[in-house]
């Protein structure tokens, strides 16, 4: 699909957006301190990139193994072990990115169903860009393009038209996947852009047919925190306030997809991560970014959040187990490291497993359970700088706690490719355990990163006994 500003961004743009609008995100993640007060050099001129991209040699996959996943980055900690098989990698742009966004980028996690892996990226444009859904086939190893927003949301030309799914993408027992929409620059969510609001979006992906669930459910809020109650058919939201209603700060949303209609709306919602628990319908989340006391939602009595007993630093959870835990961890930080920690929700009780992170890095945005509850997958470095610690793909043992490596993917890709895995935000597991799906954020050469590419990384049965 062309676009109207794919002459004018560039990846000068990239920094400039990244250093100032994702303050909170980028302090979540790990940074070179300076080095002194020597004379800053004059920055180098940013590469020429080929829409859409390509690897090196020209194409726009590969499936690869190698020992040097194997390889052990510098920076792991000494207790982080290494695995002694290596996976099996399976690499490929997503289609889609024709010109240069600001940046294409990956924000929500997708989801695996029926063998089919589910994601979505965004050109992160503003006031007008656009998002995509795939379904991708890893068996034929193929996507398929299955929602394009701003051909679904049709808006005029000057208005608001979102350019990032911040949301999760999950497929509900109605069949169809539910997300959110979310702006991509702050300033943006103004009158003057004729802002009403983000949207509830679902998809068939039986059919490729998507259709408008809500427009601005909460009115002159963007939708940045979404999941799904898939049973129930109860997406829960948190909002971020429009540049032009700041006071109003941070909510809960609770909608009721089958009645389509608003069942809680209200305020000091979770600001990224929220616990589900699938058995009994209620929801936990600590208001805000910091650590906080654990508040509990019930849709079937639909009250205001009400405090329980403990409190946490929620970023990222995992699906439910079949013996009612879920696992969880933190935002971190250099002052604070990211904790994992496991919330059993016969008990609502807290319990901690020690740090998540590997190496340098401690911000972890997205979380993988495996099927029997054993493992939990996750790439540290959400928002960049992944590649400090090898863009280490980590298994973490709920029972004896032991954090593995199952590869190292930097700078094997990079080096070979031209494909610098910068950072996830997605990560999930397919029903079997065997298939792990990342979709990063990619350098080909820009500081930051300019592109989108899926990994499939195939963890070895010796990996998981």
């Amino acid at each position: 699909m062309e676009h109207p500003w794919r002459n004018v961004v560039s990846a000068l743009t990239v920094l400039v957006f990244l250093s100032a609008t994702w303050t909170q995100s980028a302090a979540a993640d790990p940074k070179p301190e300076p080095k002194g007060k020597a004379k800053r050099a004059a920055k180098p001129a940013q590469p020429e990139l080929e829409w859409p991209p390509v690897l090196t040699g020209g194409g726009t996959s590969v499936s690869e193994t190698s020992p040097e996943f194997l390889r052990r980055a510098a920076s792991l900690a000494p207790e982080v072990v290494m695995a002694k098989t290596a996976p099996r990698v399976d690499l490929a742009y997503y289609p889609g990115q024709t010109y240069a966004g600001n940046p294409w980028s990956n924000w929500g996690q997708g989801s695996c169903a029926n063998g089919k892996y589910y994601s979505a990226i965004g050109d992160h444009l503003a006031p007008q860009g656009n998002a995509f859904v795939y379904e991708y086939d890893p068996e034929a190893k193929t996507f398929r393009t299955l929602t394009d927003v701003r051909a679904v949301l049709k808006m005029p030309d000057g208005h608001y038209t979102p350019g990032k799914i911040h949301s999760r993408v999950e497929l509900a027992s109605d069949g169809w996947l539910y997300y959110t929409t979310h702006r991509g620059s702050t300033r943006v969510t103004t009158d003057a852009n004729h802002f009403k609001g983000d949207w509830i979006l679902r998809t068939d992906p039986r059919t490729g047919t998507t259709e408008i669930v809500a427009h601005g459910p909460v009115p002159k809020h963007c939708l940045p925190t979404g999941m799904l109650d898939a049973q129930r058919l109860v997406y829960y939201a948190s909002t971020a306030p429009g540049q032009e209603d700041g006071k109003e700060g941070v909510k809960f949303l609770a909608y009721d997809l089958r009645g389509r209609r608003v069942l809680y709306a209200g305020p000091d919602g979770p600001s990224r991560a929220m616990i589900l628990a699938r058995s009994t319908g209620r929801v936990y989340f600590a208001p805000g970014a910091s650590s906080a006391n654990v508040v509990r939602y019930d849709a079937a009595k639909n009250q205001p959040p009400a405090p329980v007993p403990g409190e946490f630093s929620l970023r990222a959870v995992t699906d439910e187990t079949a013996d009612g835990k879920i696992y969880c961890c933190s935002y971190g930080s250099r002052e604070r490291g990211t904790e994992m920690f496991v919330f059993d929700v016969k008990t609502e009780s807290i319990t901690s497993l020690g740090p998540a992170a590997v190496g340098v890095n401690q911000y972890v945005a997205a979380l993988a359970l495996d099927p029997s509850g054993r493992y939990v997958y996750y790439v540290p470095g959400a928002h960049g700088g992944s590649e400090q610690d090898g863009s280490a793909v980590v298994q973490f043992d709920t029972k004896t706690r032991l954090r593995k490596v199952i590869a190292c993917l930097h700078p094997y890709f990079a080096d070979r490719h031209g494909c610098a895995l910068k950072g996830t935000y997605s990560v999930a597991l397919d029903e079997k355990g065997e298939r792990l799906f990342i979709t990063w954020n990619v350098s080909r050469g820009s500081k930051a990163w300019d592109s989108c590419a899926l990994a499939v990384v195939h963890v070895p049965a010796s990996e998981r006994e």
